[in-house]
């Protein structure tokens, strides 16, 4: 039966206090025409037991597959303690610290996730998270057209993940702010960085920094910063944060760093789900504080002394600042936000640091084990970071189809996104993966290749 917190008595009773005689006649300013009819396509309702077995078949569906796709989002290890505290029901169903003194926990949580991530990334501030990677770049591409007034021109590497230059697209298309893309070297997977002195007599708001790139190549990223700042521009670095544990970070970047930090924040704790929900993060040195959407929790002491936390800057419209706000994001994902605190805490910096070794070691394995079967080989001779892009002698998406009849995600063919580099598979291995199951796609992919 559906869920009425109400008796009929109630019910009457609330009806007859508003003076109307009906539910119906609370809503009679809606015109009948707009008025759906009663649901006939809905199935009827199930016991518990028919909803699971029916959810089981549903998600068997999916497959069970041995997983070598990347491409912005990872299949790491979750530790079991993360989301047993996660779940519990004091974070999963609490929706947002609207009223700061009742809401200390989840301050201090949102306090300690900002601390982790300002060092992770060697940055001033940090906000309590965005929606998702894609989305955080589009906020950060906002907040430098902000800071720069009357500039509206952004470069943008087409080594960014495709899925965000799309995103960041439709967000900042109709807001006037051209994106102009930077070209790449076919030979070496990098951002050419001479590109951007080609904008040295054009006024640029921000040059985006991917670091590693979409195809895990590792990006000059000094290089790419002093020309940015060269030029008058803010510099947007786009992180792994789990790379961060292995390469210099952002707010080292160059002379001056990044200024703004932005990523996705689903490889920290953030289990591979249907496309989510995920997290991204953004922080920023301390001058453009103001310019983040969301919310920043600061630290503080109460009147007897004790250690408190509070909201300080609130920088989304619900709280008073309306068409002041910076964004219009409704929430942040809180839940993802506790999951990655508790993750980070768990792991500590070194553990992170293991973690991203692991990784580097299995996608090192992955493309040696592959590159050995004729008509494989690698397409970049740069350093990379958890992904390899590898180039074949036959169409991917043929290769993958086969690839994936044995109960293996092989990867993602660049083909549709980079034409210019032929039969290119974007492939990946995390901690997760083992050798054996590393042996084993290489061995499928010989077999499939050698038909």
């Amino acid at each position: 039966m559906p869920f009425i917190p109400h008796t009929k008595q109630e019910i009457e009773e609330m009806l007859a206090v508003v003076g109307v005689a009906s539910i119906d006649e609370l809503f009679s300013e809606i015109p009948a025409e707009l008025v759906s009819e009663q649901l006939t396509h809905v199935p009827a309702g199930m016991t518990e037991m028919e909803v699971a077995r029916l959810m089981t078949a549903r998600s068997q569906q999916d497959g069970n597959y041995i997983n070598f796709i990347g491409g912005g989002v990872y299949e790491h290890h979750i530790p079991a303690a993360v989301w047993e505290l996660t779940t519990r029901g004091e974070f999963y169903t609490a929706y947002t610290p609207y009223q700061a003194e009742a809401s200390q926990g989840t301050l201090q949580l949102v306090y300690e996730f900002q601390s982790m991530m300002t060092s992770l990334m060697t940055m001033d501030v940090s906000n309590a998270s965005l929606y998702e990677g894609a989305s955080a770049l589009a906020e950060a591409v906002l907040a430098a057209v902000r800071v720069k007034k009357g500039i509206n021109t952004v470069l943008m590497p087409r080594t960014v993940n495709p899925v965000y230059r799309k995103a960041v697209n439709s967000i900042v298309k109709n807001q006037n702010i051209e994106l102009i893309e930077i070209p790449f070297s076919i030979e070496n997977g990098a951002t050419d960085a001479a590109a951007i002195q080609n904008y040295s007599d054009r006024q640029v708001a921000a040059v985006v920094v991917p670091q590693p790139n979409y195809f895990g190549v590792l990006e000059d990223v000094d290089t790419l910063t002093d020309q940015a700042h060269e030029i008058g521009a803010l510099v947007i670095g786009v992180v792994n944060p789990t790379a961060m544990a292995l390469l210099k970070p952002p707010g080292q970047w160059g002379k001056e760093g990044a200024d703004i930090a932005v990523g996705e924040g689903q490889p920290l704790g953030i289990p591979l789900s249907s496309g989510g929900p995920y997290m991204g993060f953004m922080c920023c040195k301390q001058k453009y504080v103001r310019q983040i959407p969301g919310r920043i929790v600061g630290r503080t002491r109460d009147e007897q002394g004790d250690t408190g936390f509070t909201l300080t800057l609130q920088a989304r419209e619900q709280h008073i600042r309306r068409s002041k706000a910076t964004s219009n994001i409704c929430t942040n994902q809180g839940l993802m936000v506790v999951a990655a605190t508790l993750y980070l805490a768990l792991l500590g910096p070194q553990g992170l640091r293991r973690v991203a070794e692991r990784c580097h070691h299995n996608t090192n394995t992955l493309a040696q084990k592959l590159c050995a079967t004729e008509g494989v080989h690698r397409c970049f001779n740069q350093p990379f970071f958890h992904e390899a892009v590898i180039r074949l002698d036959r169409p991917v998406a043929d290769v993958l189809s086969a690839i994936e009849a044995q109960g293996i995600n092989g990867g993602i063919d660049l083909s549709p996104d980079y034409p210019e580099l032929g039969n290119a598979l974007l492939t990946c291995a995390t901690e997760t993966r083992t050798i054996d199951e590393i042996e084993s796609y290489a061995t499928h992919l010989e077999r499939i290749l050698s038909r």
